[in-house]
């Protein structure tokens, strides 16, 4: 297994200018380490969806690599999603799965069959141009770069660790996140494209 922060450090020399999307602590870990925060779309409350409004990202900015940060729980909330991505074959989509087998955000219970599931092979069988499964921090620094010049729909699967966060969601401290209106705003000024 990877820490998340290790995969977002390997991940950042080869980010270039591409939209990336994240959610839950992956967000955050994001928030800290990407050089590019208007090119960022924070999706934190969008579980079960965070694949949808990515590729939702992609089909609209063809021209634009679009890389999805996303989790095993919001996942299997819609695993559907996968055969709508892999049936409009977005070139520019790159899915990277960090999975930790849990719900970690809202306390760590486990994910249901949290180990016996193969991501990377349902994102095969549904289509995706190609799949790739890292548990190895090595063997992804190695290996990120080239899959980033793939052409999409890829599909990544990396066993993180969890990090649980056991505190009542309504208890925690929550760091600000730009406003809907605030991320549009910046992603367009970003792209060029005007009001």
């Amino acid at each position: 297994m990877i820490e998340a922060v290790d995969v977002f450090n390997a991940f950042q020399d080869h980010r270039g200018d591409a939209i990336v999307t994240t959610t839950g602590r992956a967000g955050r870990h994001w928030k800290n380490i990407s050089t590019n925060p208007n090119r960022d779309v924070a999706l934190g409350g969008a579980m079960g969806h965070t694949a949808s409004a990515t590729f939702g990202l992609a089909v609209g900015l063809p021209d634009e690599k679009v890389v999805l940060f996303d989790a095993e729980g919001s996942l299997l909330m819609n695993l559907g999603v996968l055969a709508t991505i892999s049936g409009k074959k977005p070139k520019n989509f790159y899915h990277i799965l960090l999975d930790n087998e849990s719900y970690a955000t809202t306390g760590g219970q486990p994910v249901p069959n949290a180990e016996g599931i193969n991501y990377a092979g349902m994102a095969r069988e549904a289509g995706y141009a190609s799949t790739h499964e890292f548990n190895d921090l090595e063997d992804f620094v190695t290996n990120i770069g080239s899959i980033l010049d793939e052409t999409g729909p890829v599909f990544v699967s990396v066993k993180i660790f969890a990090e649980v966060e056991n505190a009542p969601i309504a208890l925690r401290v929550r760091e600000p996140a730009r406003s809907r209106d605030e991320t549009i705003r910046d992603l367009r000024a970003e792209l060029g494209i005007s009001e």
